[in-house]
């Protein structure tokens, strides 16, 4: 492969900041055995690992995971069981079973995307990753919107509004609203 190859311009391009995972040689040893014992399982931890948040965790269907893995649910299924019973990862169960979610979190002795030191404290957050086919449809009406002003846009007062709630304005005093000014000479 050459450099010209767009691929390899990828890797060799300095990556962005928080894309980065961190792992310890005895956790190399060991996933080269998890390799030649359960290679359907250490392709998915990759897949794990590569997808997690700073916390180690992510929230992904078996679906999903199996279509990223180019293998069946079934065999998605069993490398999880793998995984699990390995104390490769652990599941976080979110909601029921039967409608709920699994948030899978990698066993930060393997692989790590924070400072070491704040593997210490008990937060959790997600990467959450979702297939095109495990997404419901939202429909194809517009969402409402709220009016925003944009840079260097000032917002000025138009049409009919809402009496002040304290109090009307006191004669000869009306309010400072923004407004712009033409000059005396562009009105001539």
């Amino acid at each position: 492969m050459s450099k010209d190859n767009p691929e390899v311009r990828k890797l060799v391009q300095p990556a962005d900041r928080g894309t980065w995972v961190q792992t310890e040689r005895a956790g190399h040893e060991a996933l080269a055995q998890l390799i030649s014992q359960a290679p359907r399982a250490a392709q998915l931890l990759h897949v794990l690992v590569a997808n997690m948040d700073r916390t180690g965790a992510l929230i992904a269907s078996q679906a999903t995971l199996a279509k990223l893995t180019n293998v069946s649910t079934a065999t998605t299924k069993r490398a999880l069981q793998v995984l699990i019973q390995q104390r490769w990862i652990q599941t976080i169960r979110l909601g029921s079973e039967r409608g709920g979610a699994l948030a899978y979190v990698v066993n930060s002795r393997i692989a790590w995307a924070d400072k070491r030191e704040n593997l210490q404290y008990a937060r959790f957050s997600a990467q959450v990753l979702i297939s095109s086919e495990d997404q419901v449809d939202l429909g194809t009406g517009e969402l409402k919107s709220i009016p925003s002003v944009g840079l260097g846009e000032q917002q000025l007062p138009s049409g009919e509004s809402l009496s002040p709630p304290a109090q009307d304005s006191f004669e000869d005093m009306l309010p400072d609203l923004p407004a712009l000014r033409e000059r005396e000479h562009d009105l001539t």
